[in-house]
């Protein structure tokens, strides 16, 4: 059974430059149809998750009658103290959607906002301004979320150490328990990607990234954002716990376009477009275009490479309980690499046994070479 419940809604009023979600421009009777098909499928189910995570796309695009309607269904599958989430950009957030999701049942929202100065905004092809991400996160605040999150890029030419570190400073002092940071990436298929290959546009050095991303690490834990996975940093008791089960690799279950699954060892991914995810879902016909079973091995081997990326690390014991391996004989290799190229240490007790592993402040630089070192 999965633990986390995941909701893609695949529209936006446009797409960002930077992103490789599969997402469509927002049309009526498409959505009408797309909430209708989810709806049939939520109500199949006889039980509720530890967690729900409705994602984008923009959810919040969407009119306040499919909200609604979507809302009335997923909040009798959410446990009673469990963690619902809704994501939402500025420039679609109001007073009446605020109310829904809290009326609802929703307990933490997430807010887009990407920066706080318009001519960033304005190069990673936002449509909000600064002061729609500031008035946004005021709202959701003023309205009576106790667990507000916001989105924060960084990364972007011109872009410098010095006013990355003003926006932190920003950030921090707006009613937010929560800061995922992000450093831009230009994906393949985007239009940010394409840019680059033209020169149309320059990136900063992996120098100057990292350097960012350095400030962001030292910053943020002094101000009551403890750092607890590679981008995310939480005041305390405002991890978001829909994540954390994915570092664990814990089971889940994805419903829409492009949404993944992976439960009982099996990885499954869904249909990627939703006019054909909703004909095939009307006719009954299978929604699923790839699909794998892990081995026991891979299983473990996706646990370490997972769970290495948040700041506690890995726990020997937890290890073996989770996956039925020592995580020392089958990470033998990588680890002896990793440690003497100081991107780990060991946990160690009083008396100087190994108890686990975690990342270095190089390591969470690198964090991505650790983690493909493991699989």
């Amino acid at each position: 059974m999965a633990d986390s419940l995941y909701i893609h809604i695949p529209f936006c009023r446009r797409k960002c430059p930077y992103c490789d979600f599969y997402s469509v421009v927002y049309n009526d009777d498409i959505a009408d149809s797309y909430i209708r098909v989810l709806n049939r499928q939520i109500s199949s189910f006889d039980r509720k998750f530890s967690t729900i995570y409705v994602g984008g796309g923009t959810p919040s695009v969407l009119k306040p009658i499919l909200l609604k309607r979507l809302l009335n269904s997923l909040n009798k599958h959410i446990e009673t103290r469990g963690e619902f989430t809704v994501e939402v950009n500025p420039e679609s957030l109001d007073k009446d959607k605020v109310k829904l999701f809290l009326d609802k049942g929703v307990n933490r929202i997430s807010i887009g906002v990407q920066s706080l100065y318009n001519s960033k905004l304005n190069s990673l092809g936002r449509i909000h301004s600064s002061n729609q991400a500031r008035n946004s996160v005021l709202l959701a605040k003023k309205a009576g979320f106790k667990n507000v999150s916001i989105d924060l890029i960084f990364g972007l030419a011109p872009e410098s150490v010095k006013s990355w570190k003003k926006e932190l400073s920003e950030a921090v002092n707006l009613p937010v328990n929560h800061i995922s940071t992000y450093a831009l990436t230009y994906e393949k298929n985007t239009l940010l990607h394409r840019d680059l290959q033209k020169k149309k546009i320059s990136s900063l050095s992996e120098r100057v990234v990292a350097d960012m991303y350095r400030v962001a690490l030292g910053y943020l834990p002094k101000k009551g954002f403890r750092h607890y996975e590679v981008s995310n940093f939480s005041q305390k008791r405002y991890i978001c716990e829909h994540n954390l089960n994915y570092w664990q690799n814990s089971s889940y279950l994805g419903l829409g376009p492009s949404a993944v699954s992976y439960v009982q060892g099996r990885r499954q991914k869904n249909e990627s477009d939703v006019r054909k995810y909703t004909e095939q879902a009307d006719n009954n016909k299978n929604l699923v275009v790839f699909s794998e079973r892990l081995s026991p091995l891979q299983r473990a081997k996706e646990t370490a490479a997972l769970k290495i990326r948040t700041k506690e690390g890995i726990d020997f014991a937890w290890f073996r309980r989770k996956t039925g391996f020592d995580f020392l004989e089958i990470e033998s290799q990588a680890l002896a690499e990793l440690i003497e190229n100081h991107l780990l240490r060991y946990k160690k007790t009083k008396r100087k046994t190994n108890t686990g592993v975690f990342l270095t402040k190089k390591g969470f630089v690198f964090c991505d070479t650790v983690s493909s070192s493991f699989l």
